[in-house]
């Protein structure tokens, strides 16, 4: 396993302690406050261990090398376990909005000391587990979605923190329910992005970005190549694109002359589109309209 490798597992597992922590202060705190924010913080932070257990696991065995039944390795679990957590998160913002509308038909008095310190420990917290992350954030959509989670529990722990301020200077105590609701509609806006991105992956769906119509013409500068056909083109991962096609040669060639034509297709492939993995099937005339 590599040294960044190690890295990212170790800052996952202290992320995990973190918000632990977090999660058991929260619930205990919203309990006794009677804070429906605090206790929508507390479960936000839940999810977040979760789904950092989740990504600490992914991350474990997707450094799995390939075998005979498995070719592909498994590095698909971190795209699965980036949607299980997807997943999980809008259950919760959509079943938090529920509960504030029934707080706001019947307002309950908060105490305001417990919102506020709570809310403090876990932005403090937060912030810690967001400043781990900050270097690993881009090295996949398990790490991202995880990293996405811990920002979002930050900016929710300034939200109790300023619904118990104004619970304090006003006594308004509806502002309890508000701040669950903008936490439950930040949380349901982003992480519905990386849903999206995760089932796209896990469908085999095309990377958006991409013009098929335009690696055909990048293809199609290549003089030997006369039509590309039979195109499939999908992600095995974040970093992963792979590509296959039919490429009909302009004039017969013999099989030690399209080792050229595969390299330079596979150089522009790559520059032009990141594309890292490549299978190509040469043809020449054998149809006319390239559907056979």
């Amino acid at each position: 396993m590599s040294h960044q490798h190690e890295h990212t597992g170790r800052n996952l597992a202290i992320t995990v302690i973190l918000n632990g922590i977090i999660t058991l202060g929260q619930f205990t705190g919203g309990i006794i406050s009677g804070s429906l924010a605090l206790i929508s913080d507390a479960l936000h932070n839940l999810s977040d261990v979760v789904s950092v257990i989740l990504a600490y696991l992914a991350h474990r065995i997707g450094l799995r090398p390939q075998t005979q039944k498995s070719t592909f390795g498994f590095k698909r679990a971190e795209i699965l376990a980036a949607f299980i957590n997807a997943i999980s998160l809008i259950a919760i913002s959509v079943y938090l909005m529920v509960e504030a509308g029934k707080r706001f038909l019947n307002p309950q008095e908060v105490d305001y000391l417990w919102m506020f310190w709570l809310g403090i420990v876990g932005f403090v917290a937060n912030g810690l587990s967001v400043f781990i992350l900050h270097n690993n954030k881009n090295e996949n959509l398990n790490i991202r979605a995880a990293y996405l989670h811990l920002i979002g529990d930050a900016l929710t722990s300034v939200a109790v923190i300023a619904g118990a301020v104004c619970i304090w200077l006003f006594q308004v105590y509806w502002i309890d329910p508000l701040v669950t609701v903008l936490i439950s509609v930040y949380i349901f806006i982003h992480t519905f992005k990386i849903l999206k991105e995760s089932v796209e992956i896990l469908m085999q769906f095309a990377p958006s970005g991409i013009d098929q119509e335009e690696i055909v013409a990048v293809l199609l500068q290549i003089p030997e190549i006369q039509s590309v056909h039979h195109i499939h083109l999908w992600q095995l991962d974040d970093d992963r694109i792979y590509f296959e096609a039919h490429l009909v040669l302009a004039e017969n060639r013999p099989v030690s002359d399209t080792d050229q034509i595969t390299e330079s297709a596979k150089r522009l492939l790559n520059s032009r589109f990141g594309i890292s993995h490549t299978t190509f099937q040469y043809e020449f005339a054998l149809c006319k309209d390239c559907n056979c």
